[in-house]
């Protein structure tokens, strides 16, 4: 009777060991989809560590579960790389150097790429737009070259772009501000050229262009932006474009060639804090309350910055502005005297810091006896007036002479002419 078991014996024993032998190969192969790891051994192949940096120490493909052990890798529930984070961004670490492999789009379940601050060159690799679920690209401080790949704009789901502090050229593509999903779009720091895209449609928060040679005018922005900087292009025109941004908090089209009046509904905002229009071609005069709005009697708060100066703005100082905390109005060509509210603003501190120098100014009524809080810093110098307080709180840039030459302050006054 025992011969008849013995067939199943053996039997038994054969299905035990397919059963190990199938559990053995799950559970050593890696638990990421083979696609994705072959993608990342490429990605490594093309990038290395700069001296002092050991990013890709954990990167060993013999490794069980590269979802958990590689530096900068997060997977999803499916096994599939979601995020992918090159270079650590520590301060202690310079970052990676080589290129980008094309076979990033091969990660097609990818949210976000970020490439930390290093020595990476070459051109951003176009295939990028066909990963369609990318949220996140932030590729800064690096030596990419080229142009922005037009195919970012096929990304629907594009939150951010960051391209900032690198070596790319040629113009914005125009459909990249049409993106339904992007928010933020930080290009700044680069040598990007052309005019803008006449079409922004994308409901930006956040636009900073900052340091490019991009030229021509300010198209029409969407009223959701709340960050913006073109400062240090090559632009033109009139700022009527920033007529209809109410959102506003920090502005910068500082150092182009902007010209014409300076919006007023600017300054009737009080979200907006930090104004910098300096450097410009911008004319006209400053803000009047009775002009403007009656009940909104003045600007500015704590931490308030505005900087107006290098421009050609004429008139009386209007008290409008006495209210910032700090304030640019030098290189002007303001004429009268210093209204009283400015004076009250220095002596009570809440203005920190008043620049006049370089304009036409024909008095500052400060009272008899005041002396300056030492947290003030006043600069009064080359105004068609002898400065009640010295020129120490100036800048090297304000020269030594106090006053004017009266044949400037005479012609000036008398016949329109500039400085």
């Amino acid at each position: 009777m025992a011969y008849q078991y013995q067939p199943c014996f053996f039997l038994l024993l054969f299905l035990l060991f397919s059963v190990n032998a199938s559990v053995l190969a799950f559970q050593q192969r890696p638990k990421i989809s083979a696609v994705d790891l072959a993608a990342l051994s490429a990605i490594k192949d093309s990038l290395t560590d700069i001296p002092g940096s050991r990013f890709f120490s954990t990167w060993d493909f013999t490794a069980p579960d590269p979802c958990s052990s590689f530096t900068g890798v997060t997977c999803g529930f499916n096994d599939r790389v979601t995020i992918l984070s090159l270079g650590t961004g520590l301060s202690d670490s310079p970052g990676l150097a080589g290129s980008l492999s094309p076979a990033l789009s091969n990660l097609t379940q990818l949210t976000q790429l970020i490439l930390f601050p290093g020595l990476v060159t070459g051109p951003i690799p176009p295939q990028l737009g066909q990963l369609t679920s990318l949220r996140v690209i932030s590729l800064t401080n690096n030596r990419l070259t080229g142009p922005i790949p037009p195919s970012f704009s096929t990304l629907p789901f594009l939150h951010t772009l960051d391209l900032s502090s690198n070596r790319l050229t040629g113009s914005i593509p125009p459909g990249l501000t049409k993106l339904p999903s992007l928010k933020v779009m930080v290009l700044s720091w680069n040598e990007l050229t052309g005019e803008l895209p006449r079409t922004v449609s994308a409901q930006l928060l956040h636009l900073d262009l900052k340091k490019n040679k991009i030229s021509g005018p300010l198209p029409r922005l969407p009223s959701t932006v709340r960050y913006l900087s073109v400062s240090e292009n090559w632009m033109w025109g009139p700022l009527k474009a920033l007529e209809s941004l109410s959102e506003l908090v920090y502005l910068d089209v500082s150092m182009n060639q902007f010209s014409g009046p300076i919006p007023s509904s600017l300054f009737l905002n009080p979200s907006l804090t930090s104004l910098f229009l300096q450097r410009n071609n911008l004319s006209g005069g400053l803000p009047s309350s009775i002009k403007m709005d009656p009940t909104f009697q003045s600007y500015g708060g704590k931490g308030s910055i505005v900087d107006l100066s290098h421009n050609f703005i004429t008139g009386d100082i209007t008290p409008f502005l006495a209210g910032v905390e700090t304030l640019f109005l030098n290189n002007n060509h303001l004429t009268g005297s210093v209204p009283e509210e400015y004076v009250k603003s220095v002596y009570d501190g809440t203005a920190k810091t008043l620049y006049l120098q370089h304009n036409y100014l024909s008095g500052f009524p400060l009272p008899q006896g005041s002396t300056l809080p030492d947290t003030v810093s006043l600069c009064l110098s080359y105004n068609c007036m002898v400065p009640p307080v010295g020129i120490s709180a100036c800048p090297a840039s304000a020269g030594s002479q106090p006053s004017r030459p009266q044949s400037q302050c005479s012609v000036f006054t008398h016949r329109g002419s500039t400085n």
